[in-house]
């Protein structure tokens, strides 16, 4: 259903400029002094051998860990390509991050938090200069629940290491998004949203997802805090903005055997009819993802060999795309009922396999962001939006399309949305212009799509477009002098 206009959000806007009440980078003297009491401690922080804090002054990894995937926006990239650290520490345990928050604070050096950089929004890129704390080496499994299955991990474990540790005991998690195989877990909280799993699960910010949080403050003495799931909230979505997370508490799944499945639609709205009314059926799906024809066939094939879908034994290769292209995660109880309903749906099983052990690119890394990453590694003229369309769907999707043309192609996944099933968009938007992206953007705004626009540089601008008092209140409590990834709470600017 359309959002109602009293409620709507204002105008789309994309990043013209960095933020203007930025603080002046660290001189350097405030960066000598910074590096002389972290050196002085690095060693007698080492605890085990080869596991000190590490700093990093200059060279290709202090560009390389300044950086993210902002690259897909040709709105951030002249904001942001030149954003460099002053200094990157590489930190590994929770008693060296106290250390770094500590010295900081009192030397008054700006700080940005890191994990992996897979983050598209420029949510790792320092704006105001001075330190980028990499907190990959945060990287232990503190507990594991075995009656809950609740999951307590440091902020620097991959999601794919955890996954691989909760297999054992039937476990997984519930939310991936489709870089799992490079994502960390803190990255995944502090700038992530959704993904595989959405269909089933909803989105991160959904009360029950996250239950806890430990943090570091940044202040001259740092406090070492236990938040609960409701005192985290504010630190879900806010860019390592109003607190730095050392560890995570997370619920987890009951595993599935996964099955992965290749549909080929020769019909759009049929497409379109398939992945409204899958989620509504008793199968348990843990992903669905529908590809426009032209999407799909720049895109890889998943898997190696996998089932040929008249049930025959000897094994096939996924073939490219005919058509529009259904990727679906199912049970394997789903699968007696899937192949005579998408028939009747007008699409054709094309391939299956298991998940677990098939060789080659999942299918996993075709769908979310991955197929913005596929697409403009084909031609890097493409950029995306994302957004979460009215309802009924097609009304909006063929008005977009007759105005765009072969210039907005679409990626639809279905997820779920405070507990109703939902489509979401991440077309893929060939760039013409800052002119042509905002008439885009206020065309579907004006159909009734809500934009979570990834064109902008604050937590508020790429969500709702409204500030939250508690993320600023958070900020006020964890970081009161404001050294926290500088530019990107906007609520905290206009306080």
């Amino acid at each position: 259903m359309p959002l109602d206009p009293v409620t709507r959000p204002p105008a789309p806007a994309i990043a013209t400029q960095l933020p203007d009440d930025l603080p002046a980078p660290p001189t350097q003297a405030q960066l000598e002094a910074l590096v002389a009491e972290l050196s002085s401690v690095a060693a007698s922080s080492a605890g085990e051998a080869g596991k000190g804090l590490v700093l990093i002054r200059a060279g290709s990894e202090l560009e390389r860990l300044s950086r993210d995937f902002f690259s897909y926006s040709p709105v951030l990239t002249p904001l942001l390509q030149d954003r460099l650290a002053q200094l990157v520490v590489k930190a590994s345990s929770t008693e060296q991050v106290q250390l770094v928050a500590g010295a900081c604070a009192r030397h008054r050096v700006p700080i940005t938090l890191r994990g992996s950089g897979t983050g598209n929004y420029g949510q790792c890129v320092p704006l105001a200069g001075g330190v980028v704390l990499d907190l990959s080496g945060l990287n232990q499994v503190r507990q594991l629940d075995p009656l809950s299955g609740v999951l307590t991990a440091e902020a620097g474990c991959l999601l794919a290491d955890l996954e691989q540790q909760l297999a054992p005991h039937g476990r997984e998690l519930r939310l991936t998004p489709s870089t799992r195989r490079s994502a960390s877990l803190g990255g995944f909280i502090a700038g992530g949203s959704g993904g595989i799993g959405s269909v089933r699960w909803g989105f991160l910010r959904d009360p029950g997802h996250l239950l806890g949080l430990e943090v570091v403050t940044v202040e001259p003495e740092p406090r070492l805090l236990q938040l609960d799931a409701s005192a985290s909230a504010p630190l879900n979505h806010a860019y390592g903005s109003n607190g730095i997370l050392t560890a995570v508490s997370v619920a987890t799944a009951a595993a599935v055997a996964w099955q992965q499945l290749v549909i080929d639609f020769s019909s759009w709205k049929a497409a379109v009819a398939a992945i409204r009314a899958l989620p509504a059926t008793a199968m348990v799906l843990n992903g669905l993802c529908l590809l426009e024809a032209a999407v799909a066939r720049n895109l890889p094939c998943p898997g190696g060999h996998g089932q040929p879908p008249d049930g025959s034994s000897a094994p096939t290769l996924c073939p490219p795309a005919d058509g529009h292209r259904l990727l679906l995660l199912a049970a394997p109880d789903a699968l007696p009922a899937l192949e005579p309903l998408l028939g009747a749906m007008g699409g054709r099983l094309v391939w299956q396999a298991p998940e677990r052990g098939c060789r080659g690119v999942p299918l996993r890394e075709l769908c979310w962001n991955h197929t913005t990453l596929h697409m403009r590694a084909h031609d890097p003229g493409w950029t995306y939006l994302q957004m979460l369309l009215p309802q009924p769907e097609l009304p909006a999707l063929e008005a977009l399309k007759q105005r765009w043309g072969d210039d907005l192609l679409w990626h639809l996944e279905a997820v779920r949305q405070q507990g109703c099933q939902r489509l979401a968009a991440l077309p893929l938007v060939r760039w013409r212009g800052p002119e042509a992206l905002l008439e885009l953007m206020e065309q579907a705004r004006q159909l009734g799509a809500l934009l979570f626009n990834p064109h902008v540089l604050t937590v508020e601008d790429g969500g709702l477009g409204v500030i939250d008092a508690d993320q600023v209140a958070a900020k006020y409590a964890h970081d009161p002098a404001g050294l926290l990834n500088p530019g990107k709470l906007r609520g905290w600017s206009e306080r």
